[in-house]
């Protein structure tokens, strides 16, 4: 009976905090870090605001966690195999795909805008994620930290434009514009010789 007990009690706990970053996911993308509520997270996944405090500390704690974010870049061996030209374009329709459908991602950035634990949550994601790929495909590993920043300045630039600010033309634009503009910027930060 007590086995049957104690493996129920992690499925609840895993559930309970399954449930609360789901909410807080969805409020820090809809409120934003400075807006978004303990208390009203705990409503949205119908717990008890002491719960979220018990699993996650404190609201920094629970924005950390909930910005956990794996950005399943392609790794350096599939980088290596595609043509060495065509890593920017690659990258450019990655990261538009992951934007087009993840508001976890555009909670980050609007809250890395305006708050020092979200800037400092989305620089580690790009550093421990970007880093590697430029690492890879970059003439010199040495220069990989500053090349992986151009490319972060980059995407980053086009998904505040599009996904949080929302300029009309850069909503409007097709897809396929977004990345034959974008690519050759990108190509160019990963893959040219040191200017």
């Amino acid at each position: 009976m007590q086995d049957s007990e104690t493996r129920s009690k992690p499925r609840r706990s895993d559930a309970t905090r399954a449930a609360i970053l789901a909410a807080a996911r969805e409020r820090f993308a809809a409120d934003g870090y400075e807006r978004a509520t303990i208390r009203a997270i705990a409503k949205d996944a119908a717990i008890d605001p002491s719960m979220v405090m018990r699993y996650y500390g404190s609201k920094e704690g629970l924005f950390a966690a909930a910005a956990e974010i794996d950005l399943n870049l392609p790794g350096p061996m599939e980088l290596r195999m595609q043509p060495a030209d065509h890593v920017g374009r690659s990258l450019v329709a990655h990261f538009l795909d992951r934007w087009e459908r993840d508001e976890v991602l555009t909670a980050l950035l609007r809250v890395g805008a305006t708050n020092p634990a979200g800037a400092e949550r989305m620089q580690r994601i790009l550093k421990d994620q970007i880093g590697p790929v430029a690492a890879a495909v970059c003439p010199d590993p040495a220069e990989a930290p500053r090349r992986a920043a151009l490319v972060a300045s980059q995407v980053l630039g086009m998904a505040l434009a599009r996904f949080v600010l929302r300029f009309p033309l850069a909503v409007e634009m097709p897809r396929e514009e977004v990345i034959d503009w974008l690519a050759p910027t990108i190509q160019r930060y990963l893959t040219a010789p040191n200017p």
